[in-house]
């Protein structure tokens, strides 16, 4: 038997739907601001710190029944934490803008973190808010998008669709400080709980820290905004008695070209015995190649004034390098120009003051076929620029180098030798392999150009000339789950902190200068750093200041003593 469908019973089923829909698109719950802020913090917490969970797991400090007492006291421990942060940023009028802004950042951060396993210190910071347009575009991938529509609009439309209970300013304030007591209280509760292993996990894995979203980002921010004050005084000075030494009559100056290599590691290095020829024109030409070459900081935010600083790694203090003049100020307090060519983000304060020139793409030019310019255009007019100096010249070449994430861009097709290549911006998309090809054709490319310098160099006869070749930082390229570069130096792998570095001398600078070169290849054997690199141009100059130290010139042991400072 057949049931028969009038056309209201038709009408009233087609209603049904949309009139549940309807009132779920209605639908606007009502909370307070202190509700608000634990909602948040429980989403942040579940899903928010997916890698700060996976990191904590990872160290095995969780195992066992004590372990997981562990970890429910931990995650109590950050909701808490977050939630007085929240308390503390949310007030009624701005709450829900303030939110939705956070979560669009984190759902970022989120991405950013779980695709390349990164920590959102102040260092890493620094490099995102001095990234160019040029480097930022090449992170704008379809999985960004994915993550910013799941972590951050969706969320941000729920956020929206809030209506905030109204208070009497008197009852806000008693509502806020018990929420913000309860939240301490409750911190403080979790934390005893399981002082002891928490307290050893934090201690002994403090850069755990940086991954607690967003917490992470919005600290690095107040210290970065705080450091940004102190680097708007002026720089302390250094070297201002510096002098060139005396030189026989007739002698021609001298010209250094400083190639500073980007994200270019040492264990990719052909000349450091890479299973792979990635340096196959220096190997022709046989520089000095140093083998064990330590960096001041696994980013270009801190290794590049560090390198450049009479600090050092050694005595590292970020806010005392970035407060004072650098190696090139110390150069021209001696009398020697001094010239920073760039192809990248700047000089980081390094140059602050002197001749600096940024080349950007130039429609036409061949060096320059996308987005952004091959290294090879800094090369251009550099012969003239040499000849037409009549003294001592030190000349930066600040390469993109194997800047990440977009290595198949650093390279021209014809280089393109291994293959199959990670021709993609997301490096989720490509295999180890693939990524690994594109690194060393990137690779090979700086091989070339390091070449094409030192050949120029060769033919211009107006000055001796000497070039020395260094990474500013390493890379990883999925090594333990690890790409890209940026970690906490104390936990960084030497995949990113191990660097090559080479030098070459034109045979009239090695002769008057008085340099054994077969001294100096054995001085290359032992472990070097960039802390070397500030005392060993003044070396190599001739440079007299009371800065410079001896014992951190590598040229020092292999001068003749006719030729000694």
């Amino acid at each position: 038997m057949s049931a028969t469908l009038t056309p209201s019973d038709i009408g009233s089923a087609d209603q049904r739907p949309i009139g549940m829909f309807a009132r779920i698109a209605a639908y606007r719950p009502t909370l307070s601001v202190e509700t608000l802020a634990l909602l948040a913090s429980l989403f942040f917490s579940i899903f928010g710190n997916t890698v700060f969970w996976r990191e904590v797991i990872a160290t095995g400090d969780l195992h066992g029944a004590t372990g997981l007492l562990s970890g429910a006291s931990l995650f109590v421990l950050v909701t808490a934490l977050q939630t007085i942060l929240f308390c503390l940023l949310l007030y009624r009028p701005i709450a829900k803008p303030v939110l939705i802004l956070l979560l669009l950042i984190s759902a970022s951060a989120i991405h950013f973190m779980s695709r390349y396993t990164i920590y959102l210190n102040e260092e890493m910071i620094r490099n995102v808010l001095h990234t160019d347009a040029n480097e930022s575009s090449e992170l704008l991938t379809v999985s960004l998008l994915y993550a910013l529509i799941l972590y951050g609009v969706l969320p941000a439309l729920l956020v929206w669709r809030v209506d905030l209970k109204k208070r009497t300013w008197l009852r806000a304030i008693a509502v806020r400080l018990g929420c913000l007591f309860a939240a301490v209280c409750v911190a403080i509760g979790s934390a005893l709980l399981s002082f002891q292993d928490l307290s050893a996990l934090m201690r002994t894995h403090h850069e755990l820290r940086h991954l607690i979203t967003p917490g992470n980002y919005i600290v690095a921010l107040t210290q970065t905004a705080a450091d940004s004050h102190k680097r708007m005084q002026p720089r302390t000075p250094v070297g201002v008695d510096a002098k060139v030494a005396a030189r026989p009559s007739g002698s021609k100056p001298r010209v250094l070209v400083l190639v500073v290599g980007e994200t270019l590691r040492a264990q990719n290095w052909g000349l450091n015995g890479y299973a792979r020829q990635t340096t196959p024109q220096l190997a022709r030409i046989a520089p000095i190649n140093f083998t064990d070459v330590t960096a001041c900081g696994t980013s270009t935010e801190v290794s590049l004034p560090c390198m450049f600083s009479v600090y050092g790694r050694a005595n590292y203090d970020k806010d005392r390098i970035a407060g004072s003049e650098s190696l090139m100020h110390v150069l021209d307090h001696a009398g020697i120009r001094t010239e920073w060519r760039d192809n990248q983000s700047g000089c980081k304060g390094v140059c602050a003051g002197l001749p600096f020139v940024l080349f950007q793409r130039a429609k036409g030019d061949r060096a320059c076929p996308g987005e952004s310019c091959l290294d090879g255009v800094m090369l251009d007019d550099l012969a003239a620029r040499i000849t037409a100096e009549p003294g001592d010249l030190v000349i930066v070449l600040h390469q993109l180098g194997n800047h990440g994430p977009s290595y198949y861009k650093r390279y021209p097709p014809r280089l393109r030798q291994f293959t199959p290549t990670c021709d993609s911006d997301d490096l989720g998309d490509c295999s180890r392999e693939q990524i690994t090809n594109s690194f060393d054709n990137a690779v090979l490319y700086t091989d070339e150009f390091v070449a094409r310098t030192i050949a120029l160099l060769s033919k211009q006869s107006s000055h001796d000339a000497a070039l020395i070749y260094i990474s500013d930082h390493g890379e990883s390229l999925g090594e333990g789950g690890l790409y890209l570069h940026g970690m906490p130096y104390a936990i960084a792998p030497e995949t990113q902190t191990k660097v090559p570095m080479v030098m070459w001398f034109a045979p009239g600078l090695t002769a008057a200068r008085g340099i054994d070169s077969e001294c100096l290849r054995e001085v290359a054997k032992r472990p070097a750093s960039h802390d070397h690199l500030f005392h060993s141009v003044l070396g190599l100059m001739q440079v007299r200041t009371q800065v410079y130290k001896p014992k951190l010139d590598l040229f020092a042991a292999c001068v003749s003593a006719g030729s000694a400072r």
